[in-house]
Order: C-alpha cells, then sequence, then structure tokens
C-alpha cells in the first residue's frame, strides 16, 4: 500500500523541516460577513454588489452567500474586482446563483478544486502578490427588481 503526502506533511517531515505557509497550515482564519439591503433598481443584470475586501494574500476557503427573492428570474454570479472597481473574474466562484437561497457555500461551485489553498492574488490572475487586497462580489446575471436583503460570511486566512 502506497502513501502520498501532502505538502504540508512532506515539508513537516523534512529534515530539517520545512516552514509552511501559515495561511495554508495554522493560519489564522479571519471572516468577513454583513447583510446588505439590494435596492430594487440594484438587482439589475450587470448590477454589482461589492461584498468586502480581501487581502492579495489571503487563503479563502469558504464564501457564503444567500438572499431573499429579488423578484424576476434574477440570479447572480460571484467573483473578483480590483479595488478599482475594474472586473477580474465576475463568475470565478459562482456562476447564476439563484436568488431566495439560504446561505450556502458557493467557493468551489465555479472555482477548480484545485484552486484549494490559492490566494486572491493567484486567483486574480496576477503574475506576484501586488500588495493591497481584491474585492468578493456578487454581479447580477438576471434582472430583478424587487428589494431584498443579501448577506455574506467570507472566512480567509492570512499568515
Amino acid at each position: 500500500m502506497g502513501t502520498k503526502n501532502s505538502d504540508l506533511v512532506a515539508n513537516f517531515e523534512a529534515t530539517p523541516q520545512v516552514l509552511n505557509n501559515s495561511a495554508l497550515l495554522h493560519g489564522v482564519l479571519r471572516v468577513a460577513q454583513g447583510t446588505i439591503v439590494v435596492a430594487a433598481g440594484d438587482s439589475d443584470d450587470n448590477d454589482i454588489v461589492m461584498l468586502a475586501p480581501i487581502p492579495s494574500n489571503a487563503v479563502v476557503p469558504q464564501i457564503w452567500v444567500g438572499s431573499d427573492t429579488f423578484g424576476g428570474s434574477c440570479t447572480f454570479n460571484v467573483g473578483i474586482y480590483q479595488t478599482s472597481g475594474t472586473v477580474v473574474d465576475e463568475d470565478y466562484f459562482a456562476t447564476a446563483v439563484a436568488d431566495a437561497g439560504a446561505m450556502a457555500d458557493v467557493r468551489f461551485e465555479a472555482a477548480n478544486i484545485n484552486t484549494a489553498g490559492k490566494t486572491m492574488w493567484e486567483m486574480a490572475g496576477a503574475s506576484a502578490d501586488p500588495g493591497g487586497y481584491y474585492y468578493i462580489a456578487c454581479t447580477m446575471a438576471a434582472a430583478g427588481g424587487t428589494e431584498g436583503d443579501m448577506s455574506f460570511n467570507i472566512q480567509y486566512a492570512v499568515n
């Protein structure tokens, strides 16, 4: 029977030991969470709801999002934006999430599972950590038209 070690285990067992990035092992877990009142006119196709600024060196294991009914056939994508408001990838994490849903973890709904442990700057496609922050945001993918609440809980680890 074979045994395959993750890099975390291989580094731990190495002589001398190799330090792991603490965002991947024993890191500090932080939370960005809240509720936003999305006005009737803010749930139209391509409207953006910026949820939270996340440090560029953070690893994001979970993104929970839920909302009231926004009317129509409203859906939204969950993705990454620069703090200037420029879109990086509007549906990096999730595509066409239905409104009127209970809080659900959408971190890997669209993102490949091999992005687990990747930092925000890596997921944003940068060649090096630019420092600063990226926004995690919801972009409406189909028009709503009714006011309602959108709640989120983003967990992230930093070293």
